[in-house]
């Protein structure tokens, strides 16, 4: 029997609740059901996380450092304001289409039952993307590509649209995928 690296476990468990997430007639999530599907005891659970809560943190640090790690990478390799405004939200409709589970928790829909200062960090997450977005068009204006009187309008409008293909795709049980037509609609966006 392969003995589990320190810390491996706390991945998989992470990965178990991802995978769970991203059934999209799942049962409730609880620490039993993960459990079993990770073939473990619940006790095994807690040695790694203290409450289902701290579960979800993972997910959610994952989430942020993946998503604005890609974000910092496009604004170094980016220097037109509206291109990186432009590859940030594809990146964002890009993101969620990968990562199904991850699309349940950003939209809270997988934290309705859950501690509410989770759903305040997912808030603060869209409210940082939608600040990542402001600072792109503003290089934008800079550039003479937009006016400065437009970039809260087209920030605050990118996420709107962000955040509505990432509720339908979640909601038509990914079936509706986030990338259908968005490069057309975000170009109308940012024109």
């Amino acid at each position: 029997m392969a003995t589990i690296k320190p810390g491996e476990r706390k991945l998989q468990i992470l990965q178990g609740l991802a995978a769970m997430l991203e059934q999209p007639k799942g049962e409730k999530i609880t620490t039993a059901a993960l459990a079993a599907k990770l073939a473990v005891s619940e006790a095994a659970l807690y040695r790694h996380f203290a409450s289902k809560a701290q579960m979800f943190e993972g997910l959610i640090e994952f989430i942020e450092t993946s998503v604005f790690s890609l974000i910092n990478q496009i604004t170094v390799q980016q220097d037109k304001g509206l291109m990186q405004a432009n590859a940030v939200a594809l990146m964002l409709l890009n993101f969620a289409e990968r990562n199904p589970g991850m699309t349940r928790v950003i939209i809270g829909e997988a934290l309705i039952n859950e501690d509410q200062r989770l759903q305040v960090r997912m808030n603060q997450f869209v409210d940082r993307i939608e600040m990542s977005l402001k600072q792109s068009l503003r290089i934008a204006a800079s550039q003479g590509e937009t006016s400065e009187q437009e970039v809260i309008i087209r920030a605050n409008i990118l996420v709107s649209f962000v955040l509505g293909r990432w509720q339908r795709f979640a909601k038509t049980r990914f079936q509706q995928k986030p990338c259908d037509g968005a490069a057309q609609q975000i170009a109308l966006i940012l024109g």
